[in-house]
């Protein structure tokens, strides 16, 4: 397994508090056995949501008389039982991200009382970005089979894709170790359920404190969970409940039963207990073994009714299972041969010794790295997983806004089932969808150049509206263009300096339109969250006297500048000398709008477009399908299964570089 900083390392943190609970009893004879009950199972969380056993065991007075034995989950009563031992109830636990708790609560006819609780924190998902050390669990035997422990550092060597790694740590590790028993319940095994039962009974006398064990019955899905725990008797409880029905996926259980492995601490162990006759796995071997190595579990087979009750097929696939994830097959055909294949079997999963080393590549990328380790004498025989999957990076996450009207440019409404979103032209599946409410950056340039002299006052009074129509939170910023470009009012939400501003306004000069555009986009380039840019112009990109430019950008400079912002580019062009190719191509490419009153008498009404607009955007988010972080544009088309919507976007986003 991998490990480092937090940073470094994905990783599935499960803990556990079991509160300690004294038993409230009343007095009673002397030698009496004070009521007491304790939650055997489960002992932990599992990765995924799906049905598990409370057990409880408890101890009563053999003279007293128990009233039913109430269950609890975050202090709701989820049953009550009248029977057993044992008593279990099953609980289908849906959200594992979630804190809970289970209690269990009993009297008696003596007025005792016993409660026992365990807490249940959430899981914790941290993303992997880093790859900074490498944990290998190596099993070493000599030609007999018995296990090396005398080995140190110097003695191993380890290659990763066949290069030489330089070995940190390499030491005997007493790691507690879970055991999951993932027995095949099928119809098939009918004949034979008396031996698995003896299997898992015989494995779990060899459970040391530390460890934990969970049975997990399957047939073609897997069936109720118990465990993890500590508590034999609750595990052979459980194994006495298992039945003989329906058909058999080993393949597929595996596969399910792997993320629940991922989610426990210490040494994972797979003991498969099975016929290895799998008739109804929708997914392949290979899909299988590379869960199992995803979680770093060790898989262990025990193949019942020895070679000649399992198929050629079936002896290959389990054998191979067990030697690429570095644990071991058994076939016994004999019930007397279980003892020592559960011994051999529990010996191999605690004698381990645990290899450390920091990887030469270092690339994160989630590609397989092979693993090889020996010790280079040939009389040993070395078993360790194969390899491991390097972190894949974190998951890169789009975020388009958009707006949807009909053929007359009228606003429409919209729910995500209504849309389909395909980057680079794979459809993505979208995860967040709602409307476009937080708060704005926005940058209003206005035209100062002598051509707009004689709509001063106009321009002013249009202007000084559309401030005043702005939400409360939104940022504001000014800049002014005639020959040169100038910011005269900072991005901020006071008002009355941008009110002043529009007061001075004193036309005169040429217009660098370019410079005010590209300007307005570095300003915004700096700030987080939505931006925007509401250019006002009644002219072209030109020098006063109309005969060079009248800014030192280009127009790429300025297309190439909307694309790296990120901003929204809204364009007014009044009158017949604008540049309507500019605005136009501006206002695309970022998901804005462009609007060509014919004289300034309607430049207050295409302000109120713009506010209307801006408050009728939608945000769509996703997962990309596409992980690399390469700083490469991508391609998104968002389409309504509305034949008569348009929907007007920036049509990708760029992917973040690290």
């Amino acid at each position: 397994m991998t490990s480092g900083t937090m940073r470094a390392r994905a990783f599935l943190a499960v803990s556990l508090f079991i509160v300690a609970v004294v038993p409230q009893r009343t007095p009673s004879s002397a030698g009496a056995v004070p009521l007491s009950v304790r939650i055997t199972s489960p002992l932990g969380r599992l990765g995924v949501p799906g049905a598990v056993r409370i057990v409880a065991q408890i101890k009563s007075d053999p003279d007293a008389v128990l009233s039913p034995v109430e269950f609890y989950v975050d202090g709701k009563l989820l049953s009550s039982v009248e029977a057993g031992p044992p008593y279990a109830v099953e609980w289908v636990d849906d959200n594992p991200f979630e804190p809970r708790e289970i209690a269990v609560a009993v009297a008696d006819s003596l007025g005792n009382t016993a409660r026992d609780a365990v807490a249940l924190k959430p899981l914790d998902l941290a993303d992997a970005t880093d790859v900074t050390r490498v944990l290998v669990d190596a099993s070493v035997q000599d030609k007999n089979g018995r296990f090396i422990g005398s080995l140190d550092a110097q003695s191993f060597k380890v290659r990763e894709d066949g290069v030489p790694q330089v070995i940190d740590v390499a030491r005997r590790e007493d790691l507690p170790a879970t055991f999951a028993l993932l027995i095949d319940s099928s119809q098939s095994m009918s004949r034979r359920i008396g031996f698995v039962r003896e299997t898992a009974n015989h494995l779990s006398g060899f459970m040391r404190p530390r460890d934990r064990m969970l049975v997990v019955p399957f047939s073609r899905t897997l069936g109720t969970i118990t465990g993890p725990t500590d508590d034999r008797a609750t595990v052979a409880e459980s194994i006495g409940r298992i039945e003989s029905s329906g058909g058999t996926a080993i393949l597929d259980s595996i596969i399910q039963i792997a993320p629940l492995l991922g989610a426990i601490e210490g040494r994972r162990a797979l003991v498969l207990i099975t016929d290895g006759y799998d008739e109804h796995s929708d997914k392949g071997f290979e899909q299988a073994l590379a869960a199992l190595k995803a979680v770093h579990a060790t898989a262990y087979v025990v193949g019942i009714g020895g070679v000649a009750g399992i198929s050629l097929k079936g002896e290959r696939f389990l054998k191979r299972l067990a030697q690429e994830t570095g644990g071991r097959a058994f076939l016994p055909s004999r019930e007397e041969e279980l003892e020592a294949v559960n011994g051999i079997l529990a010996a191999d999963v605690q004698n381990r010794y645990l290899l450390s080393y920091t990887p030469a590549n270092q690339a994160v990328d989630g590609t397989w790295r092979k693993i090889t380790v020996d010790t280079g004498d040939p009389t040993h025989k070395v078993r360790a997983r194969d390899g491991y999957f390097a972190p894949k990076p974190p998951p890169v996450r789009a975020s388009i806004e958009f707006t949807l009207t009909d053929a007359e440019r009228r606003f429409l409404d919209v729910g995500v089932e209504d849309l389909v979103v395909a980057e680079d032209g794979v459809e993505q599946r979208i995860d967040t969808f709602h409307e476009s409410v937080s708060p704005v950056s926005i940058i209003l340039a206005i035209d100062a150049s002598g051509s707009m002299k004689k709509w001063a006052d106009t321009a002013k009074a249009a202007a000084a509206s559309f401030v005043n129509s702005l939400r409360p939170q939104d940022a504001l910023g000014v800049v002014m263009f005639a020959d040169q470009s100038q910011l005269v009012v900072d991005l901020g939400t006071d008002r009355q300096k941008a009110q002043e501003a529009i007061a001075a306004y004193v036309p005169k000069g040429g217009t660098a339109l370019y410079d005010a555009i590209g300007d307005s986009l570095l300003r915004l380039e700096k700030t987080e969250g939505r931006k925007v840019v509401v250019v006002v112009t009644d002219g072209r990109d030109e020098d006063n006297a109309g005969t060079k430019p009248g800014s030192s950008r280009t127009f790429e400079d300025v297309a190439d500048a909307a694309g790296k912002a990120g901003a929204i580019v809204f364009g007014i062009g009044v009158g017949h000398n604008v540049d309507r190719q500019v605005l136009s191509t501006l206002a695309a490419g970022s998901g804005g709008d462009v609007y060509f009153p014919e004289d300034v008498s309607q430049l207050e009404q295409e302000y109120r477009r713009v506010i209307e607009n801006l408050r009728r955007r939608w945000t769509i988010g996703y997962v990309s399908h596409n992980s690399a972080r390469d700083g490469a544009w991508r391609p998104v088309t968002i389409r309504s299964k509305d034949g008569r919507a348009v929907v007007h976007s920036r049509g990708g986003y760029f992917a973040p570089e690290k």
